[in-house]
């Protein structure tokens, strides 16, 4: 390809100030209007060559170490073809490169095999306890923040410390990556060495363990890879059992501490109730408070007392009013048929006097008022009413010896309430600081027994887990590794990668000569 010299693109490029032909290919600014001619006499003309500003001594242009910048303009895709034609062999060298690094990297690379887990981490525990030691939040917020933390323990040092216990990884070349003086150190310090062979299997498989949250769930993602498909399938199931663990066991040591604070406190507690039922009773013995069912015997007394009062009170009223009506019987003469009078004498003699009654009445009748059996029938007659009028005094006079025998009584039964009353009343003056001391006792003693049914319900509580952790999709052994891709993935990466990397440096070395003005050979 034919190629002007430096002068003649200069004179092409001032004739073509006003007008661009479209040659070469097409210039990339060949798209861009052309510059308006210049009217100003004052100034030179197009034409005419511009003043050269004189070099000072000792100082060099741009131009003179990069004589192309000024021909950038002119670039055209004849140009970046004979780039690309010049620089083929770094192109070709740039591919096979690549392409060799990605099938090493293939043939080379350790495998990973990554298995899934899906985790339910409800944050409402199971209610097993209807009084747990430990309150769930119903704000979705505090919810959230739950799942969170539950989360960061399942990546925790604490479980991984047991996976790696029960799966023995300290013993795991994967993990624990041996080296030749690995044996020598060994002997020296078996402590240090078991210690390191922890922490480099703690950091090997906490860099294999990854868990996310689904968002706007509860549903826990565990991520875990290893190099055997078998062994992440063990390793994530070992997770989540030691995960399930740690959280019964956190649950529990907090369980356990406070049943621990209230069994140190119960001894106190017991001594305080201790203490006030013993002046409880101190204070009864010496007032003499004596109580039954609940109440004090004294009111007990009293009461009873009373009840007797109103017993003697009523008898001696009828008492009283028998007499009265028995006196005033006898003062009118009615003893024969006043039924005040009651007793068998006195029912036999009336029975008497009313057959004699009957007997005179009708001897009036028969014999006349002088006949003598009439008159030894009249004188049998006021003898029987004699004899009625001196029962009835018997009768009257029992009932005023019980009308005095109710008087004596109800005067002492009412001098023995009032006594009585008056010790009720120091009792009950008594009684005001004893409830004092019984209710200070008697919460002293409710607060014993609310601390010591909770000690044991918490200590059972320590037994039982309530946490509610549900695995709903368990790990699978995966078909394909995850890394690295396949063979031929990675051979079309390389391809294109050393494709694109040729082809930049083709142009780049391309560009370098045009601008320091090395032109290509003509083709």
């Amino acid at each position: 390809m034919y190629r002007p010299s430096e002068p003649d693109r200069q004179a092409l490029r001032l004739e073509t100030r006003f007008e661009r032909p479209r040659s070469r290919g097409g210039s990339l600014l060949d798209f861009l209007p052309a510059a308006e001619p210049e009217t100003d006499p004052e100034k030179p003309s197009a034409a005419s060559p511009a003043p050269v500003a004189p070099v000072e001594p000792g100082r060099l242009r741009l131009s003179e170490y990069f004589p192309g910048l000024s021909l950038l303009g002119d670039l055209g895709v004849d140009d970046i073809v004979a780039w690309l034609r010049d620089g083929r062999r770094w192109i070709v060298m740039a591919l096979v490169l690549c392409i060799g690094g990605a099938l090493g990297y293939a043939m080379m690379a350790t495998p990973r095999y990554t298995v899934y887990t899906d985790i339910v981490v409800d944050p409402a525990n199971l209610n097993v306890v209807s009084d747990d030691v430990f309150m769930s939040n119903p704000q979705r917020d505090a919810q959230l923040l739950e799942v969170e933390s539950r989360l960061r323990t399942l990546t925790s040092r604490n479980v991984l410390k047991r996976v790696i216990d029960k799966l023995r990884l300290t013993e795991d070349a994967e993990f624990v990556k041996p080296t030749p003086l690995s044996a020598l150190f060994a002997l020296f310090s078996s402590e240090d060495a078991k210690a390191g062979k922890e922490l480099a299997a703690m950091r090997a498989l906490s860099e294999r363990v990854e868990a996310r949250r689904e968002e706007r769930s509860f549903v826990v993602v565990l991520k875990v890879w290893s190099e055997e498909p078998a062994k992440a399938v063990m390793l994530a199931d070992a997770i989540v059992s030691a995960f399930e663990a740690e959280l019964f066991q956190s649950a529990a040591e907090s369980a356990g501490r406070v049943a621990q604070n209230l069994n140190g406190r119960l001894d106190e507690l017991r001594q305080s109730v201790t203490e006030a039922e013993k002046k409880v009773e101190e204070f009864r013995r010496a007032n003499g408070l004596l109580s039954a069912n609940g109440e004090l015997v004294s009111n007990q007394l009293s009461s009873e007392l009373n009840t007797q009062v109103l017993q003697a009170q009523q008898r001696f009223i009828q008492a009283e009013t028998r007499y009265k009506q028995m006196s005033a019987a006898i003062a009118q003469g009615q003893t024969a048929s006043a039924s005040i009078f009651e007793s068998a004498d006195m029912t036999n003699l009336r029975q008497q006097y009313n057959a004699l009654q009957q007997q005179i009445g009708s001897m009036q009748l028969t014999y006349g008022e002088r006949h003598p059996r009439l008159a030894a029938a009249r004188s049998e007659r006021t003898t029987l009413e004699a004899a009625i009028r001196g029962e009835a005094q018997r009768i009257a006079e029992r009932a005023k010896g019980d009308f005095d025998r109710e008087r004596s009584a109800l005067n002492a039964l009412r001098a023995k309430a009032s006594d009585e009353k008056s010790n009720v009343f120091t009792d009950n003056e008594a009684q005001v600081h004893l409830r004092d001391l019984e209710r200070e006792a008697r919460t002293k003693a409710a607060v014993y027994e609310t601390h010591l049914a909770r000690a044991q319900q918490i200590t059972e509580r320590q037994q039982i887990d309530t946490s509610n952790i549900r695995v709903i999709s368990s790990a699978m052994p995966p078909e394909s590794r995850s890394w690295p891709p396949r063979t031929i993935i990675l051979l079309i990466a390389g391809a294109v990668f050393g494709l694109v990397g040729g082809v930049s440096m083709a142009l780049a070395l391309g560009l370098w000569r045009y601008v320091r003005g090395h032109q290509p050979a003509a083709g």
